[in-house]
């Protein structure tokens, strides 16, 4: 299964390496950084990629790249998942995960990435399980492990590992019992010329922060379930329950975990939230080019979009660029051609624009295409796809809980070409 795993940051440099199995020599990641070189940016590196005596898979997240090294052939979305649960441990654990954390709690990584895998076949990766094993670092444990030359590792084993209910510990007790649920969806995007509609597609997730004494029974229902296509659930999800009724009844795990993520790919059920007027224009034998953006709400049910920020690579040709925007900061790179414009809050009444001129290169033919447009947004308090919870009940337990839900929609890959 899995051999070792390297960590790289985005210079390239490996600074952390953990083996299972036998050591595997670095020299095995110069297949990866090829492959990162003939990459324009770091999502595009291959996920898998295949040397004579091993398989790399990759996954790239907070500017750090997971790779393992495996020999023999695995399904690789096995070892994919595995990875991204890695890096959600290592966010659980120390608040964020970046490189100098990592460097920091050098020896809490390796003994969670001990427990975590069991000669290469993974073992423990619920939270609950491994903040047992392994407690997460403090201040005052840190300088008591220094003194007394002790580790982090717990005394006892974890309970939820013996029980039918592994991702929960048993005997959890809270004063304020609340279970908060996040409804988060991604838009990606390709809007053409015209302002049509190319391709559209919403990843969704639905996150939870559970904290309830007991051992408590939930169910979670929605408006319209027929929505959710491709849904991927957490273990504790009984599926059966949801194959028949389209309920969610589970028993959660203590904390934070993501119940479920789905997809929606049905374009005639995607709403495209935000619109962009464009006129860039590039006239032959002229050294002068106009250029001209507005953005605008549409199909928001009356929520704001905000956090709206532009950005575009512009052709080689333009040495400069000379705008006024109506509101927010512009900025433009003429070494990496690069324009950037943080709009921030979109008011339908006056909506921004970003008006000027562009200095191009004397001589200089006009470029073969215009420059796409990619947008980066938020929308809080609503979810895209129009998926609403109907109701959250508790069973098992006697108190009354407090519930929130709430929704966000953001943008993934969206772009607009011009």
């Amino acid at each position: 299964m899995i051999h070792s795993l390297f960590l790289i940051n985005s210079s390239g440099d490996i600074f952390l390496e953990k083996h299972w199995k036998s050591v595997v020599s670095r020299s095995v990641c110069d297949y990866f950084f090829e492959a990162q070189e003939r990459a324009t940016e770091a999502e595009n590196v291959p996920p898998v990629i295949s040397t004579p005596h091993h398989y790399l898979l990759s996954v790239y997240r907070h500017k750090i790249f997971f790779v393992a090294v495996i020999q023999t052939e695995v399904p690789p979305l096995f070892v994919i998942e595995f990875l991204h649960r890695v890096v959600d441990t290592f966010q659980d654990y120390f608040g964020v995960c970046s490189e100098p954390v990592i460097k920091d709690n050098v020896v809490v990584v390796y003994e969670v990435l001990e427990e975590m895998l069991d000669n290469g076949f993974p073992l423990a990766t619920e939270s609950n399980i491994l903040k047992e094993l392994i407690k997460p670092p403090t201040i005052l444990r840190t300088v008591v492990n220094t003194i007394t030359g002790s580790t982090n590792v717990g005394d006892q084993l974890p309970t939820g590992q013996l029980s039918v209910v592994p991702w929960r510990r048993t005997g959890v007790k809270y004063t304020n019992n609340e279970a908060y649920f996040d409804v988060i969806e991604e838009i990606d995007a390709i809007i053409d010329k015209s302002g049509s509609t190319v391709t559209a597609e919403i990843q969704g997730v639905i996150d939870a922060c559970v904290k309830l004494a007991g051992m408590p029974d939930l169910t979670l229902s929605f408006m319209n379930p027929r929505l959710l296509d491709d849904v991927s659930f957490h273990p504790c999800v009984r599926f059966k329950r949801w194959e028949s009724e389209r309920i969610l009844s589970f028993i959660p795990p203590d904390g934070n975990f993501r119940l479920l993520s789905y997809h929606v790919s049905a374009q005639n059920l995607v709403a495209i939230p935000v619109y962009v007027k464009h006129n860039i224009s590039f006239r032959d034998s002229s050294s002068l080019g106009r250029f001209e953006i507005t953005v605008g709400p549409k199909q928001t049910m009356g929520k704001t979009i905000e956090g709206v920020t532009l950005s575009s690579q512009m052709p080689r040709g333009v040495l400069n660029m000379s705008l006024t925007p109506s509101q927010g900061t512009h900025t433009f790179d003429p070494v990496t051609k690069m324009l950037s414009w943080d709009v921030g809050k979109i008011n339908p009444q006056k909506l921004p624009s970003l008006k000027g001129t562009m200095s191009l290169q004397a001589g200089a033919s006009k470029p073969d295409e215009n420059p796409t447009i990619n947008l980066q947004f938020k929308i809080q308090q609503l979810a895209i796809s129009g998926l609403k919870v109907n109701r959250l009940d508790m069973y098992g337990e006697k108190y009354k809980p407090f519930k929130g839900i709430k929704y966000m929609t953001k943008a993934g890959k969206f772009q607009v070409r011009t």
